[in-house]
């Protein structure tokens, strides 16, 4: 993996050589990119070409395919293949391109590196729309998005905590809330990861853990995430889509509220219901066998990860370096991103990540799948870009639950660019709009794609993850719809509250 990044990076040395980067830079920064890129004012000849309903089939399939392959035991062996899932991507992408070469006759608003209008050829195969389309597909935002995953992924894979605490309601009530806040800063994923196996590990004498681990998915997987861009998936997009880096901490709010309530209820739910019916017995080897948490690898990761924070925050090209007139070139974050994974492998020890079990098939099958949702999507957000208006969605609340309907039962990133969408559609020109979006509606479809992705274990990736870890430890975990059954009684309640509180 060293080696691949070295040669990327020596690719990218060359690219520098020739001044592309650079000139793209220039573009975007010639277009006032600092209100955003561009990617929140399309143009408007494009913009009112709508592309026939049927071309949502696609994406609709791939995403219907990712939420029920893994739960039909005849389709889940071959589904777990990497492979398999390429080609299933690939496929449906190809049938998204090859729409925009033979049937759509109108021009396309192309995002990269800077916007600007494609024509069409009426002369015979559109070729140009359709690089049009791969191009704000791939080199816009699947390059950025898939890296900054990486990216978190390797680095927090370098680090192990082990130990074992005595498993009170408090010890496991803080495992969660410290893995709320720690969400927002090295990712859901990142997160989760690192604090599921110690938490598991304090719990190994408790008979009762399944609840524990739910609520772990709750906060850590989802809800935590919604302070930065680094947090989830669909934030990090919108930062793509021009949301500016620090907007969603004043989410800050409504992150407070429903993880704290999500701690107290859970503190509750285990000092009164749970831990009372452990035997006595396993509390005694609970409270006997104990291990302080020991680190390792964090003196050289936790700086690296600091450096991606700043990465995302200083060196987006469409804003000039704090300070100066210079735009960051384009790519370059990705670059100094790329150089941290490659210190974080180079540099640690092998043996913490033996003991992590870290391999890359969880972010590989992130990239896989997500190569072909971002390809598939295009006809659709073009689609919600002409007709967004007559959804019938106007307030905040409306996209709150919208997009959170959705984020439970798909995945949440390509949900949240759906209704991004809609919502740009939605809003008028002579209000404070951030990326083309009312804050009000931004802020609804923020929250429900981070929120309600904690409904189901398919809504965002770590739920699934989390869950086959816990079995693989000896946790028996509810079922799909078990888990439901948790997410209904607790969640909706708690976000029903939100949309009260803070929703308007």
């Amino acid at each position: 993996m060293v080696w691949a990044i070295v040669v990327v990076l020596c690719g990218y040395a060359g690219a520098l050589a020739a001044g592309w980067p650079q000139r793209a830079t220039a573009l975007i920064a010639a277009e006032g990119a600092g209100q955003g890129g561009g990617h929140e004012a399309p143009v408007t000849a494009a913009a009112e070409a709508c592309p026939p309903s049927w071309t949502i089939g696609p994406f609709a399939i791939l995403l219907v395919v990712i939420a029920v392959f893994p739960l039909v035991p005849r389709v889940a062996e071959w589904w777990d293949n990497n492979l398999h899932r390429l080609y299933l991507a690939l496929g449906l992408g190809l049938l998204t391109l090859l729409y925009y070469v033979l049937w759509f006759e109108h021009p396309v608003t192309a995002h990269f590196p800077a916007s600007h209008v494609v024509s069409h050829n009426p002369d015979g195969a559109n070729f140009a729309a359709m690089w049009a389309v791969l191009a704000n597909a791939l080199f816009a935002e699947y390059v950025p998005f898939i890296l900054l995953l990486f990216t978190l992924y390797t680095i927090t894979g370098g680090i192990h905590i082990e130990g074992d605490l005595r498993a009170h309601p408090a010890t496991n009530a803080a495992f969660i809330g410290l893995g709320a806040i720690l969400a927002s800063l090295i990712g859901t994923t990142g997160a989760a990861m690192l604090l599921i196996r110690p938490l598991l590990e304090t719990n190994r004498e408790r008979r009762h853990v399944a609840h524990t681990v739910v609520f772990f998915i709750f906060a850590v997987c989802n809800c935590g995430g919604c302070l930065l861009p680094l947090g989830d998936p669909p934030l990090f997009l919108g930062y793509l889509l021009g949301v500016p880096f620090l907007w969603t901490l004043q989410l800050w709010p409504e992150w407070l509220f429903v993880n704290v309530s999500l701690v107290a209820i859970y503190y509750v739910w285990d000092k009164f219901g749970c831990y009372p019916r452990e035997a006595p017995a396993d509390v005694r080897r609970d409270e006997t066998q104990v291990r302080r948490l020991s680190f390792q690898g964090l003196g050289l990761n936790a700086p690296l990860l600091v450096g991606v924070i700043l990465s995302i925050a200083l060196l987006d090209p469409a804003k000039p370096f704090p300070g100066t007139t210079w735009h960051p070139w384009l790519y370059l974050r990705e670059a100094v991103q790329l150089v941290f994974v490659a210190l974080s492998l180079r540099a640690g020890q092998p043996a913490v990540r033996r003991a992590n079990q870290f391999n890359y098939h969880a972010i590989v099958e992130v990239a896989v799948l997500f190569l072909g949702i971002f390809i598939c999507m295009q006809a659709p957000l073009q689609i919600l870009h002409a007709r967004g208006s007559e959804l019938g969605l106007t307030a905040p609340a409306h996209f709150f639950w919208a997009t959170g309907s959705l984020s439970s039962v798909l995945d949440n990133a390509p949900t949240y660019v759906v209704f991004f969408a809609a919502a740009q559609a939605r809003s008028a020109g002579g209000e404070q709009l951030v990326a083309g979006v009312r804050e009000g509606l931004l802020a609804g479809v923020s929250l429900g794609a981070v929120f309600m992705g904690s409904m189901t274990y398919i809504g965002n990736g770590p739920n699934f993850m989390v869950k086959t870890i816990a079995e693989k430890s000896g946790v028996r975990m509810p079922s799909f719809f078990g888990y439901m059954v948790y997410s209904c009684a607790v969640l909706l309640p708690l976000f029903a509250l939100t949309t009260w509180l803070f929703l308007h």
